[in-house]
């Protein structure tokens, strides 16, 4: 369902004064309510107004003013369409689907992870492409000083604590689908007051810390939204065909006790839209009279495809046998003389009335940025795409004798957004003319969109899951083999550049020259195999720090979705909701290290982690890595805690642990008005004892003892602790802790739970162990150990050889926010005292085991090589393949 506003253009359909509506007076006999102005329709024999379509229901005193477009044609009106990002099916409770109006927890619906858009899965064919649009900056378009956001209204679904920003009363509803709500500021209005308010949105209370789209650009790739946003694509359901969007109608005459009067009374007619949809046997129904007319039947199947045009240029056939042949349906009574198979309905044909010699096609300027949204260009039998480019950038003021820069793109806005390229020398009448005898649902929902073929977008690829540690050959190399492009020359590479890369993490970034290139990389190593890994592989927005307003500090949000009692999942939904969703990042895909690559140019920002001490520890390591690469030089960090233990979140006051009770935008407000301080955080260097080397025997070469010496470096680690340092019992329970969890993650879905895991095992242990008093120390703690013993840094537990354990001040240095007093909400929100003692934490991330890495006080510099400097005679390298 689309309303009045900034991506609606009312040019692009004629729906006349009702809005596509087709209404027709009807008699409820149940209380019901309007939904333009929210009161009952009185009387249980009152006749109000009912669309027939998408059941709007409304007064007869406010058809007038009805603000709302009929859901089948609201799918054509949207400027500039974006595909929504769907979640599992289930039953939503408390909803309404945003096609039928109908609650959502009747049947399986679905929940756009970006906008508060509701559906359900049969009603899935029929949603409006109109996601909001988080990337919308065009290089040598758009200017910060000129540029305007406009909201992005959406009806119905309001919060309860919805209030008209126009009259100041409540406009949430629990009984029907009304009151509208911008997804960028979550200002509300009821529908009689929509056409008061602003149109220019200014983000609301989470202004400071937004992403604004005008800053953001992505790659122009044929890949879908979800790769994009880095969202797990879901199993699209067992759907029907493109071409007829609806639920599949049985081929079987109903044997239920109407069917006497479905005899005496109404013919049910099974409607194909084209070729394609007798093809797959996928029709609509229709009701009409046995006495009805060509026309009555001609409109009634108009309706049922929701095809809002002049009903002359229509016309409906019969078909006559399984081949597909037809005939014309002739009046008087044309259904006296129809075929109906046996056992079947009678099949009908619409088609539309095509001119053999000419048409009109509408030309889309989209990211153009033209002054109008789209040109109406006359074609002949002769005409072909390259003729329409000239034609249509004559139509958008721009230099036609530059159309060989210019590709023309078929787009589908329904079932989401997938498009193709047009060949500059097919036909064009003859491309319009297979799209309406193919299928004419499909028809009205493809649009021509004029679009440049140089991409002014940066097309950055991460590539994750690789060897750590490796030399920067060896990673060119690997990617050079996935890639299928070793041996070529330089200049033939499909990548300007790789870098930069992170040893530590196994990590890279590969910038590549047209968008063609990254979607054909991306597809090839989003399923390649590297020592028995899958890569994680993710296209990366860029972001235009000039765009940015000047008090601006976008907040950077990073989600361990399994962390305690894996409530990430819930939060980074409502993230992305409230922010721009290309700001909100699952660490689990990819690490910290995504985020922060994106990020990297902004000065000031701020960093939100919702996950554990582990989580917490990771993102820091990480911000050590890139920041000498990075504008802003020590991003503050602020927490939700989602872990077990929860012991820095509870110093730095975010509380014990997140409940799921808090309101995710009050916690958006906590980070904009915490304070910011600095953090000491300590190096613990683990020594291992050299072991002994083998007798050697009297013929044992020279050469063969120095092969078998050890560097005494590679037998000494050093991990940054930001919290805390655990050896022996407690290190012994995090660890038997995580080795549970790892073994059965699916039982370990609850914070409390996990603390009766601790407390089990932290009992078991007590019985056996015995405590150990160590000295205070300010500035150097040193452990000998002469056996293997159970760590732990910061929650993440492991083995510890036999050797020396040297805890020191580190020189690396962490900005935290603080939560200020002010805003401390309910009990969570307690403070332990810095000097008492914290409880064993356990928090887990890819980082659990040891391989963590060494000596992050003098990284490796993160280089960046190009194509020229790539050479395959490194003989080293091709030994390692």
């Amino acid at each position: 369902m689309a309303a009045e506003g900034h991506n609606v253009d009312e040019s692009l359909l004629s729906v006349g004064q009702n809005h596509g509506h087709f209404f027709s007076k009807k008699t409820f006999g149940k209380p019901t309510y309007c939904h333009h102005c929210c009161d009952k329709i009185w009387g249980m024999l009152t006749q109000g107004y009912c669309c027939e379509v998408c059941n709007f229901v409304c007064h007869e005193k406010c058809l007038k003013t009805v603000v709302s477009y009929c859901s089948g044609v609201a799918l054509q009106l949207i400027k500039n369409p974006v595909a929504h990002t769907w979640s599992q099916p289930s039953y939503i409770k408390r909803k309404f689907c945003c096609v039928c109006r109908k609650r959502t927890d009747e049947a399986l619906s679905v929940e756009c992870e970006v906008c508060d858009y509701f559906v359900h899965v049969d009603c899935q064919d029929l949603a409006v492409s109109d996601c909001r649009e988080a990337a919308t900056f065009v290089p040598n378009y758009l200017e910060s000083s000129t540029h305007v956001q406009y909201h992005h209204m959406r009806e119905g679904n309001l919060p309860k604590d919805s209030k008209c920003v126009v009259c100041k009363k409540s406009c949430f509803s629990t009984e029907c689908l009304a009151g509208m709500r911008c997804e960028w500021c979550g200002q509300a209005a009821h529908a009689i007051c929509f056409r008061q308010m602003s149109q220019e949105c200014d983000f609301g209370v989470l202004r400071k810390i937004m992403l604004p789209p005008d800053c953001l650009t992505i790659p122009r790739t044929a890949l879908p939204m979800e790769q994009l946003l880095n969202i797990t694509a879901q199993e699209p359901p067992q759907s029907r065909q493109v071409s007829s969007p609806s639920k599949i109608q049985t081929d079987d005459v109903s044997s239920s006790g109407d069917d006497s009067k479905e005899k005496d009374d109404v013919e049910i007619l099974r409607i194909f839209d084209g070729n394609r949809s007798l093809r797959d046997q996928i029709s609509r129904t229709a009701s009409v009279s046995k006495t009805a007319s060509v026309q009555q039947i001609r409109d009634a199947a108009l309706r049922r495809f929701h095809i809002v045009d002049n009903a002359d240029n229509y016309y409906v056939t019969q078909v006559i046998n399984d081949a597909g042949e037809e005939e014309m349906l002739e009046d008087p009574v044309p259904l006296r003389n129809v075929r109906r198979p046996e056992g079947r309905r009678a099949q009908i044909f619409l088609r539309h009335k095509d001119d053999p010699e000419k048409d009109t096609v509408k030309i889309y300027g989209g990211w153009l940025r033209v002054p109008v949204t789209f040109c109406t260009v006359n074609v002949t039998k002769d005409t072909v795409v390259q003729d329409v480019i000239s034609e249509a950038l004559e139509e958008f003021q721009l230099d036609r004798t530059n159309c060989n820069r210019y590709n023309l793109m078929e787009v589908s806005v329904e079932r989401g957004v997938a498009e193709r390229t047009c060949n500059p020398q097919e036909n064009m009448l003859q491309l319009v003319r297979n799209l309406r005898k193919d299928s004419l649902r499909r028809y009205h929902v493809v649009r021509f969109y004029v679009q440049e073929k140089e991409d002014p977008h940066d097309h950055a690829v991460f590539v994750g899951n690789l060897p750590v540690s490796l030399q920067q050959r060896q990673y060119e190399r690997i990617l050079l083999k996935l890639l299928g492009t070793k041996g070529q020359e330089p200049a033939e590479r499909p990548f300007t550049s790789i870098g930069p890369i992170y040893f530590e993490y196994g990590s890279l970034v590969i910038t590549f020259n047209s968008s063609r290139a990254a979607t054909s990389a991306v597809q090839k190593l989003q399923n390649a195999i590297c020592e028995e890994k899958k890569l994680i592989v993710l296209c990366l927005p860029n972001i235009q720090p000039k765009m940015l307003p000047p008090d601006s500090e976008p907040l950077l949000v990073l989600v361990n979705v399994k962390s305690g009692g894996c409530q990430g999942t819930e939060l980074i939904q409502s993230f992305r909701k409230l922010l721009n969703p290309f700001q909100v990042f699952d660490v689990l895909k990819g690490g910290p290290l995504v985020g922060l690559y994106v990020f990297r140019k902004i000065q000031h920002y701020k960093i939100l982690v919702c996950g554990g001490d582990g989580t917490i520890g990771w993102v820091l390591q990480c911000l050590d890595i890139v920041k000498q690469d990075s504008e802003c030089f020590l991003p503050p960090c602020g927490i939700v805690p989602l872990g077990t233990g929860n012991d820095l979140a509870r110093v730095l006051r975010w509380g014990g642990g997140y409940t799921g009770e808090e309101n995710p935008i009050d916690i958006l407000k906590d980070v904009i008005d915490a304070d910011e301080v600095r953090l000491d955080r300590w190096a613990v260097i683990f020594q291992e004892e050299k072991s002994q080397p083998p007798p050697q025997t009297a013929g044992t070469s020279s050469a063969e003892t120095d092969q078998t010496m050890s560097n005494p470096e590679d037998q000494t680690s050093m991990i940054i602790m930001n919290n805390y340092f655990g050896i022996g019992i407690d290190a012994d329970v995090c660890l038997k802790f995580h080795n549970k969890r790892d073994a059965n993650p699916e039982k370990f879905q609850s914070r409390l739970f996990n603390k009766t895991q601790y407390a089990k095992i932290g009992l078991q242990k007590m019985f056996f162990e015995r405590l150990l008093e160590c000295p205070t120390s300010l500035d150097l703690i040193k452990i000998t150990t002469h056996e293997e013993w159970p760590v732990q840094v910061d929650g993440e537990p492991h083995i510890q050889p036999a050797g020396t354990i040297n805890i020191i001040k580190s020189a690396l240095k962490a900005q935290m926010l603080k939560k200020a007093k002010k805003s401390r909400r309910g009990p969570s929100g307690t403070i332990g005292s810095a000097s008492q003692v914290r409880a064993v934490a356990s928090e887990g991330s890819p980082l659990g085991h040891l391989g963590v890495p060494s000596s992050l006080g003098d990284n490796p510099a993160h280089n960046r090589s190009t194509p020229d400097a790539l050479q395959d005679s490194d003989e080293e390298g091709d030994a390692f393949l």
